[in-house]
């Protein structure tokens, strides 16, 4: 995870919530932390294959012993978890999928150079073990399968089976492109949101990629995002975009059903249905703290989740160096408050569709016709992010490949 403003390890606080009020306040603060939108972070997933045979199941000694020191404790439990060499933490999702969280940083081109080093350092770790990262947002050639023997995904999975097949998907199969963003003052910061929270059917069509599963083609552009969605709309699904976006999702926070509750046990499971404000009113054995809320909040998964910043995880993870396009560009839409406002109203009329985003991408005329003049906008703009000439000429190329699917892809549907 990302953490914009303070990289070192908090202890957990074990203050006693009292009440609603208390825990709403405490999500809207630590959660919409206000500031001059200064840094960005980075998050990239990728799935993990055999180099000789793509299909072939993933082993957790194979890649324990890949990793090495680099490894995280959720795969060897001693394991010194030593950062990448530009200082990236590598972590794993549930089916072996891994993960490099860069440094947040004020400079986007140090932080692409950061993640390039990282990436770099990651590949070769895994191809001295015959091993190579996945180019797509799901995995097109096995079946979900869990990797990690841990009380919190085995609770998740549990609770997540009654629903269908996309919590394990999600878990397992699919990988995310994430970009990470101050907030902004208090005075920008629903704009700012709502710009976020917009953008999320127009980029999702642009930059779709994972239309097969487990050795099949979906129907679906971004096949991830479909699993996301569908797993639990009340922890998945997309926020409202409100003149008070703390405050709404605060109450949201509290009205979702806990997926697990930490103890010393093996067995992290919970009564269905069972929120965090019935915590507080007495369902569970013993009042929550401060630290239960947070860990709660790390198993919300909406599109863009407010974490301190504002966590954008509706992409899906690209090929190669393709995820420095979408997120030069989103930085780039961000990048004034003019041209934050808009975005807000050029993406105003397809805010809310994110399954057609997801099922057709660009073919879905209305977000092709939207795309084409956010893409442009963001292209006039890239010059602010402070890329050299050099990046923001290549960086516009993408973009503009992007534009002629826009214009093809939608005139075709």
């Amino acid at each position: 995870m990302t953490v914009l403003r303070d990289t070192g390890i908090a202890e957990p606080d074990r203050r006693r919530l009292r009440d609603r009020v208390e825990a709403e306040a405490y999500v809207a603060s630590v959660c919409f932390k206000h500031g001059p939108p200064r840094l960005t972070g980075v998050e990239l997933e990728w799935t993990v294959h055999h180099h000789d045979d793509p299909r072939r199941p993933l082993d957790a000694h194979h890649l324990a012993t890949a990793l090495a020191p680099y490894a995280p404790r959720t795969l060897v439990p001693d394991s010194p978890q030593l950062s990448l060499p530009a200082g990236s933490p590598l972590t794993l999702e549930p089916g072996g999928q891994v993960e490099i969280s860069a440094l947040p940083q004020a400079s986007l081109a140090e932080l692409f150079d950061n993640v390039a080093t990282d990436v770099e350092a990651l590949v070769e770790l895994l191809a001295a073990a015959g091993l190579v990262l996945g180019q797509r947002g799901t995995d097109p050639y096995r079946a979900p399968r869990r990797l990690l023997e841990t009380p919190r995904y085995a609770a998740m999975e549990r609770a997540f089976r009654p629903i269908g097949p996309h919590g394990v998907t999600m878990m397992c199969s699919t990988a995310a492109l994430q970009v990470c963003l101050d907030v902004g003052e208090p005075h920008t910061v629903a704009s700012r949101w709502a710009a976020v929270c917009s953008l999320g059917p127009v980029l999702v069509a642009a930059f779709a990629n994972s239309p097969h599963l487990g050795g099949r083609p979906t129907g679906w552009a971004s096949t991830r995002l479909r699993s996301v969605l569908a797993v639990d709309p009340a922890r998945s699904g997309p926020s409202a975009i409100t003149a008070d976006p703390a405050a709404d999702w605060a109450r949201r926070v509290l009205d979702t059903p806990l997926l697990c509750v930490r103890g010393p046990g093996d067995c992290w499971d919970v009564p269905s249905g069972t929120t965090f404000a019935d915590w507080l009113a007495g369902a569970l054995p013993g009042p929550p703290t401060v630290d239960d809320l947070a860990y709660h909040v790390s198993t919300m998964f909406p599109p863009v989740r407010p974490h301190g910043y504002l966590e954008v995880r509706y992409l899906d993870t690209q090929p190669g160096t393709g995820w420095t396009a979408p997120v030069a560009l989103l930085a780039a839409l961000m990048s004034a408050p003019a041209t934050v406002e808009s975005v807000v109203e050029l993406c105003q009329p397809v805010a809310d569709r994110w399954l057609p985003a997801a099922r057709a991408g660009l073919a879905d005329r209305p977000i092709a016709a939207v795309a084409a003049r956010v893409l442009e906008l963001g292209i006039q703009a890239l010059p602010e992010t402070g890329l050299g000439k050099e990046v923001v000429e290549s960086i516009t190329a993408d973009l503009e490949r992007v534009l002629h699917r826009a214009a093809t892809e939608g005139g075709e549907s």
